[in-house]
């Protein structure tokens, strides 16, 4: 089995699967041939692209019902893969939604969507982050049980995993084109190293999904990449422990990151595939909204970067065989939230692909089986 994509959807579907199936192997008694699982990622490193920019939050107010189901049962997969490594990959950091007084129907549905949100004053919610200002706030929320990710240790826990489990993990190769043939077993695959044969593919090229499916002979899940632009600024005053701060009406965000102040506008431009860059009125858009909503002053931005998040048309994962296409496996469009529901998705994957039973609470497969 070929995966075609090495960032935190390829690499925990590579380290779920490869366990998975070790297990089944060895249950079996010896009568069951463990697969050959081989992920292929385009890029020099692993994570280059779109989770090694994100800002890695958990939080289950983001996006609608099923990708809170999603989080739920991704924390507890991060909670239980923290606990068997010795290194929490969770370190707690509210969310405080903040919304002025234009957006105040905004946040009233935010709060009735996600009964683990609590309704808080403008003085409560400086209380959290001080440097919000006053005529900044007309009401806001807090998430007390949302978490920073700590993605370095995660990938390298799903890599280590993946490896140990007899999964291949290579770098430096790209897809080129790809023919199923039935009768040799599978697929014949073209790279840029040279010729591979899978029997089956998983698409989990983030940006690029579309355009590896094209390569393969498939219909395109029709995903649309938006740019995202994140700083960092320096500041004085800023308390490590302040809260994630998001704008209901989805104009900024920001938080304490390594002695500075973590800033977005919260834009997302349609962009290609590519190897996104930080636009500089983007950064500088950033950092005025910050400026504006808060009594900080930013001085100086330390560094920016850009990032993709990929979604289908209607908001949710991409998760299932191709409708069309025998022996493709869509794992994409994981949007905004790919790091707080990959451990779930990849965990799915991995139990579909084998053909084993796994359940997410209050989600249904169906949702995010793929269409034409």
């Amino acid at each position: 089995m070929a995966i075609i994509g090495g960032g935190i959807a390829g690499l925990a579907l590579a380290a779920e699967l490869a366990e998975l199936d070790g297990r089944l192997a060895d249950r079996s008694g010896g009568t069951r041939t463990q697969l050959r699982i081989m992920l292929l990622e385009r890029e020099n490193q692993f994570a280059y692209h779109t989770t090694g920019r994100s800002i890695a939050a958990l939080c289950e107010s983001l996006g609608g019902p099923p990708v809170q189901a999603l989080t739920r049962a991704s924390r507890t997969i991060l909670d239980a893969l923290g606990a068997e490594s010795g290194t929490p990959l969770l370190r707690a950091r509210p969310v405080v939604w903040v919304a002025g007084e234009a957006h105040l129907g905004a946040l009233n549905e935010l709060l009735t969507a996600n009964p683990g949100l609590r309704a808080v004053d403008p003085a409560a919610a400086r209380t959290l982050c001080p440097a919000l200002r006053p005529d900044a706030v007309a009401r806001a929320a807090v998430e007390r049980t949302a978490a920073d990710v700590d993605v370095d240790a995660l990938l390298r826990q799903y890599r280590d995993r993946a490896t140990a489990a007899g999964a291949v993990l290579r770098t430096g190769i790209g897809l080129e084109a790809g023919v199923h043939d039935p009768g040799a077993g599978g697929w014949r695959l073209t790279t840029d190293r040279g010729e591979l044969t899978a029997g089956r593919v998983v698409n989990a090229a983030g940006p690029w999904a579309d355009a590896v499916a094209a390569r393969l002979g498939a219909t395109p899940a029709g995903l649309t990449n938006l740019r995202r632009t994140v700083a960092i600024a320096s500041a004085a005053g800023i308390g490590p422990a302040w809260p994630l701060v998001i704008d209901v009406g989805d104009t900024f965000y920001f938080r304490p990151e390594r002695g500075g102040l973590l800033v977005s506008p919260a834009d997302a431009a349609p962009s290609p595939p590519t190897d996104a860059v930080a636009a500089p009125q983007d950064v500088r858009l950033a950092v005025e909204r910050a400026a504006a909503a808060t009594t900080l002053t930013l001085d100086r931005v330390r560094t920016s970067w850009a990032g993709l998040r990929t979604f289908a048309p209607d908001g949710l994962p991409v998760l299932g065989p191709d409708p069309v296409q025998a022996g493709l496996f869509w794992f994409a469009g994981l949007g905004g939230t790919g790091i707080q529901t990959a451990p779930a998705l990849a965990r799915l994957a991995a139990a579909q692909l084998l053909g084993e039973p796994y359940e997410v609470p209050d989600l249904s497969p169906d949702e995010l089986r793929p269409t034409r």
